[in-house]
């Protein structure tokens, strides 16, 4: 499963840093390219309850190797796109298989694992997708300095050996099956849909930035080869960031951690903003490279606190509480890479998306403390914790 997420992962990072490639080959600006990313995640946030509803009374194994099968397909689609709508359709159809895929593995692994190792269990097999921004995001991108196309040829080819082993290994699981208006049902609860909003406001704010990165980036990436490097450090952020609130999230109260990482993530895009449009020289590379090495530490540790925390909010309900946070990521990569496709069609400059991303996570921030303020008080066992 870990592998069948290193899959997607490639696949949500590596089209960001081939922009000006794509754009070149499909004829159309960078700001339209890097829809396709967008239109992945808008399709996987609408889609995904839908599909988690019709598939409900499957067999877990069957719903996660069909899911797998339809993304790879997607990606073979997009590889052999001969223009942009084609390419877009293949992106459809990719998100169709890979927002199912990731809410079902996220309920078979908490299905699956005690409450106390929840957060190691989901941080290891979330660990998949990061390792695929530190390790085959670079591969992806060296592949992509031939043909933009390659990479994605990649991704199927990872996605086909997952594929084989879960089929092989993964042992038979069924849940009870729930409808549309079940899965939807969670969003009833005002202070839940607002822990919701917080993971969309995280993403929104990330891939405001992240799907342009390499225009943001621009001054200092002087070398196709510099890319490879700053995408493999970014991925390595990633995973420590994941890492680290795994660990920290089955000692502490995760929403301590969370807390705490999206006041450094908004710190760090204030002060990554300013230092973007002072710097200049040494100052202004070391400055972005730190900006964006901080980025993934932070974006890569928020997703495994703000999981262990909605499902703490509904334990009942975890597997579907999942599969709504798993709408809420993509509906964040969807808005964030259209804002962000947006402030640059109007004439704002790459670098003025840190100034877009930092207002976006003093809203996110705003919303978490009023969860946190609305939730019932902790009690003396908590605290311990």
């Amino acid at each position: 499963m870990a592998i069948a997420l290193f899959s997607t992962g490639i696949d949500g990072y590596v089209l960001a840093g081939l922009l000006p490639t794509i754009a070149d080959d499909l004829t159309v600006t960078e700001a339209v390219a890097g829809q396709l990313v967008s239109v992945f995640a808008l399709t996987s946030a609408l889609a995904g309850p839908v599909l988690g509803a019709v598939t409900g009374g499957w067999e877990r194994r069957l719903t996660i190797s069909s899911a797998l099968a339809v993304f790879v397909l997607g990606n073979l689609v997009t590889a052999v796109a001969p223009g942009f709508a084609v390419a877009m359709a293949g992106r459809v159809i990719a998100a169709l298989g890979g927002c199912l895929l990731s809410a079902s593995i996220n309920a078979y692994v908490i299905h699956r694992t005690p409450v106390h190792q929840r957060g190691r269990a989901l941080s290891f097999v979330l660990g998949g997708w990061m390792t695929a921004t530190a390790l085959g995001v670079p591969v992806g991108l060296v592949l992509g300095q031939t043909n933009w196309r390659f990479p994605l040829l990649m991704v199927s080819a990872v996605g086909a050996v997952a594929l084989i082993g879960i089929w092989w290994r993964l042992p038979t699981m069924h849940l009870p099956a729930s409808t549309l208006a079940d899965r939807l049902r969670p969003l009833r609860n005002p202070r839940l849909a607002a822990g919701l909003g917080v993971t969309t406001g995280i993403l929104c704010a990330s891939y405001t930035c992240f799907t342009f990165a390499v225009l943001i980036l621009g001054p200092v990436l002087t070398t196709d080869w510099a890319i490879v490097v700053v995408m493999f450090g970014y991925g390595l952020a990633s995973m420590l960031g994941n890492a680290v609130t795994g660990r920290l999230a089955d000692r502490f109260n995760p929403v301590r951690i969370l807390t705490i990482w999206l006041i450094g993530l908004l710190v760090n895009a204030v002060i990554g903003s300013l230092s973007l449009a002072l710097a200049g020289g040494i100052a202004l590379t070391v400055l972005s490279l730190m900006w964006f090495g901080l980025a993934g530490v932070g974006n890569g540790g928020a997703a495994v606190p703000q999981q262990a925390r909605l499902a703490a909010m509904a334990p009942d309900s975890a597997p579907v509480v999942m599969a709504l946070n798993g709408s809420a990521i993509a509906l964040g990569t969807a808005l964030g890479g259209g804002l962000g496709g947006l402030v640059l069609a109007g004439g704002t400059s790459p670098q003025g998306l840190l100034h877009v991303a930092a207002g976006l996570l003093v809203l996110t921030l705003g919303v978490h403390v009023g969860v946190v303020l609305s939730g019932p008080r902790p009690v003396t066992a908590d605290r311990s914790r």
